[in-house]
């Protein structure tokens, strides 16, 4: 058998978070016995109804202006899990809603799904989270009012203390910024016990800065542009960080080499800060993925060996280009990080709102199915394209054939980058 190359075993050794030898001994402690707890994702974050306002004309202040407006199921962490159980996986969410009428919707979805609830607690003389959203005529995003108090105030430490068995066994833990502070740091704290891989979504530019008091604990962060900066200052004291966007041209958006080189600067400083892998999206330009050190491995995973299906058959054969192996092979002995440009694919674009929510959800889904995160950055790429073509957040089903066939354009068009 020929000997395996370095910068092969370098490459499928990238997806995975590397326990730290000073947690390992944390980990017999507190891991309840795997026969209590299945090993399933755990999501924990808002639960919302969307109220997507579309008006058939541009609206004129003062008055109403007629359109459609529909109700969606919605919030970062719920659209995250709907979007991983319908790509075969099967997610806790840890949450809370009201006992009202868009809680019961909510709550009706999950039930339908036979996913579980028992994380999500609803509570009577509580208002469910809702959003209401106004799009243009072009259906873009024109304005939106968010309430998620009942996160704020009701998704406590000590609720999500109750379910610490779920984080122990869990393969991976996702956690969004509509948390208010101390329930992140302890849904943090709880994971970093047994080293499982932690994920922070930022949801909004405001509520990204709430990093800074968890990001020892991060292993993923999934921010834009603007939320990466944001998360950028909010740990440097001298918020120096900044990104002036160049003006788009044509539609085309903006050169990927002129945003890479602007965002550069915060990249490398959240990997410094100790993030091990960043997913930064940018719309209809892709994604930038970076990572530190290629010292990572996915036997630390606590995947059940019924997870490694469905995608997982699609995609396991499915390889980076040659330029890609080529530069972590000539690179790895001088360079301390690394970064890849994935390209998205042309889509008919129906709605964007749970574009990158479906982006880290195929993302996690991937990744729990035993992927390595290339293949599963290239995977939530495909399934974000599917959710902008859909009315709804989430689409009402995924074709994986199809989401295969696109990951696999999206991998061969990975480009390699320069961050050091």
């Amino acid at each position: 058998m020929a000997e395996e190359k370095p910068a092969e075993r370098r490459l499928q050794a990238i997806s995975r978070h590397l326990l730290l030898p000073s947690q390992l001994h944390t980990q017999e402690l507190y891991l309840e016995p795997k026969s209590v707890i299945s090993p399933s994702p755990v999501i924990i974050g808002g639960m919302v109804l969307d109220i997507h306002a579309k008006p058939y004309a541009y609206p004129n202040p003062g008055t109403t202006t007629p359109g459609k407006v529909r109700y969606f199921n919605g919030g970062v962490a719920r659209n995250v899990a709907e979007c991983m159980s319908k790509l075969g996986s099967k997610p806790f969410m840890i949450s809370v809603v009201g006992d009202d009428v868009a809680g019961d919707l909510l709550m009706r979805y999950w039930k339908t799904a036979r996913l579980p609830t028992e994380g999500i607690q609803q509570l009577p003389g509580i208002i469910t989270p809702a959003a209401s959203l106004i799009f243009d005529c072009n259906g873009e995003l024109a304005a939106a009012v968010v309430s998620v108090e009942a996160v704020e105030t009701f998704l406590t430490p000590d609720w999500i203390k109750q379910f610490q068995p779920n984080i122990f066994a869990a393969p991976v833990v996702m956690v969004d910024a509509n948390l208010p502070p101390h329930s992140l740091e302890v849904a943090c704290q709880i994971a970093a016990r047994c080293a499982i891989p932690l994920w922070f979504e930022p949801v909004s530019v405001a509520k990204s800065t709430r990093i800074a008091s968890i990001v020892n604990h991060v292993t993923f962060a999934s921010p834009n542009e603007i939320e990466l900066i944001a998360m950028a200052n909010a740990l440097s004291p001298k918020k120096g960080f900044n990104f002036v966007p160049a003006e788009a041209t044509k539609g085309i958006g903006q050169p990927v080499d002129y945003l890479f080189e602007q965002l550069k600067p915060s990249i490398q400083f959240l990997l410094q800060k100790g993030i091990k892998m960043l997913i930064v999206t940018l719309g209809s330009n892709g994604v930038f993925f970076c990572c530190g050190e290629l010292s990572f491995t996915k036997s630390n995973l606590n995947l059940s060996t019924s997870s490694f299906n469905g995608i997982y058959e699609l995609m396991k054969e499915t390889c980076l280009p040659k330029q890609c192996v080529s530069y972590v092979e000539s690179a790895q002995r001088s360079i301390k990080s690394f970064a890849f440009h994935f390209p998205a694919l042309p889509a008919s674009v129906v709605s964007l709102t749970g574009a990158g929510d479906c982006l880290v959800g195929g993302i996690l889904a991937s990744i729990c199915s035993g992927l390595n995160v290339m293949q599963s950055v290239a995977v939530g790429i495909a399934v974000a394209k599917a959710a902008v073509e859909a009315e709804t957040n989430v689409p009402a089903e995924f074709s994986l054939s199809n989401v295969a066939d696109e990951a696999k354009k999206i991998i061969s068009a990975v480009k390699p980058l320069l961050l050091e």
